[in-house]
């Protein structure tokens, strides 16, 4: 295999320009050096040549190599993995429903596909996460959990077995609900004790039936089962405390809370991302694990790409690139303005780049202006 470099590791070594690794011998000279983990270039490498040599991913972990792209690059491809995510949930919905098997292959292909594009360009998928139809809210809440939490996870540098393993727990993790009367699932108004209970059952419902999967891992099956516990102990079905439940399973409860606080349902409107970020803190500690609540704010930006936002100049736009070092100033495509009450051509503007005096003012809701967002976001992105 072709080492483009080195990754992981507890020493000094370094790769000054690339080369192969062709025998066990070399391997083990790495793990000498304290190598732990390297970057293989795949289309350089010549390891079906040499069968006789042990799998490298034996003894040093092997990277998938992608290379980044723009986000005008990775949106379409973007768009076409969201479509294909809500295709196979909305089958896998039908197929809970019917008592059918679900294609969990096809969910683990879906979070390999998550995965590429965040690795590539994570902006353009979390871009589609605030594309939302109301109507669709059960199917369109696990893609976007899934999306959140894989973004989550690469953010933590956990590794890529793992990130496929949440991801693919995050898509099924609702699967459940379906099993709910439409009466309690789309009630507008609060819940009574009994229909409370008849809600909550849905964790118990879906994970009794994955966990029937040959093919799922312990740590999918987490995600499903645990996804509502709350470190206190007030979550539900098992009611855990902190010390029974792992790092997994409070970040799927962070991003599902997330997730459910941003979107707009039967008996609730959509909140924006800086209101979520607030509950979290609120009820971090209690609820949920601070520590990683706050790591993930600052993996979401202080302006999630796919706001909308008010400008200074008094304009409307949408953040479509984040900005790690300065989050105040991310990138913002404008296309509305509120001093003349209508469109204008669109405009990407840096906040953060020299020059620049723009500002933003607030996070602002799309029906307080009367802009249809999904609308404008297919308009502005193509």
């Amino acid at each position: 295999m072709f080492v483009a470099e080195v990754t992981e590791q507890t020493g000094r070594f370094s790769v000054k320009s690339g080369g192969f690794v062709r025998s066990q011998k070399s391997i083990n000279n790495l793990l000498a050096k304290g190598v732990s983990k390297v970057l293989v270039d795949l289309d350089k490498s010549e390891h079906e040549k040499e069968p006789e040599v042990a799998p490298v991913s034996t003894a040093v972990p092997v990277e998938k190599v992608r290379p980044k792209t723009s986000f005008k690059d990775e949106i379409g491809k973007a768009k076409k993995l969201y479509n294909q995510a809500k295709t196979l949930q909305r089958q896998a919905l039908k197929n809970m429903k019917a008592g059918r098997p679900i294609d969990t292959g096809g969910m683990k292909e879906v979070a390999d596909g998550f995965i590429d594009s965040i690795f590539r360009n994570q902006d353009a998928l979390a871009c589609m996460t605030r594309m939302r139809q109301k109507d669709d809210y059960l199917m369109e809440h696990s893609i976007n959990v899934s999306i959140i939490m894989t973004i989550f996870a690469k953010h933590l540098q956990i590794d890529e077995k793992t990130i496929h393993d949440l991801a693919t727990g995050a898509l099924l993790h609702d699967l459940g609900k379906i099993n709910i009367p439409d009466e309690v699932l789309h009630k507008p108004g609060r819940l009574t004790d009994d229909e409370m209970v008849i809600m909550r059952s849905h964790v118990t419902l879906g994970y009794d039936i994955l966990r029937e999967s040959s093919d799922l891992s312990p740590t999918i099956l987490e995600v499903v089962r645990d996804h509502h516990e709350r470190l206190d102990g007030s979550g539900y079905p098992n009611g855990k405390n902190e010390n029974e439940l792992s790092q997994f399973a409070k970040m799927i409860s962070i991003c599902d809370t997330y997730d459910a606080i941003t979107a707009s349902r039967v008996y609730q409107n959509a909140r924006t991302p800086i209101m979520a970020f607030k509950i979290l803190r609120k009820e971090s500690g209690t609820g949920f694990d601070a520590n990683l609540v706050a790591e993930f704010i600052n993996c979401m930006g202080v302006h999630p790409v796919g706001t909308l936002i008010q400008t200074k100049s008094n304009k409307l736009g949408i953040v479509i690139k984040s900005n790690f070092v300065n989050p105040l100033c991310p990138v913002v495509k404008v296309f509305y303005s509120l001093a003349n009450k209508g469109y204008i051509p669109s405009k990407t503007i840096d906040l953060g780049a020299p020059g620049v005096e723009d500002e933003i003012a607030q996070s602002v809701k799309p029906e307080d202006y009367g802009i249809d967002i999904n609308r404008i976001m297919t308009e502005i992105l193509d």
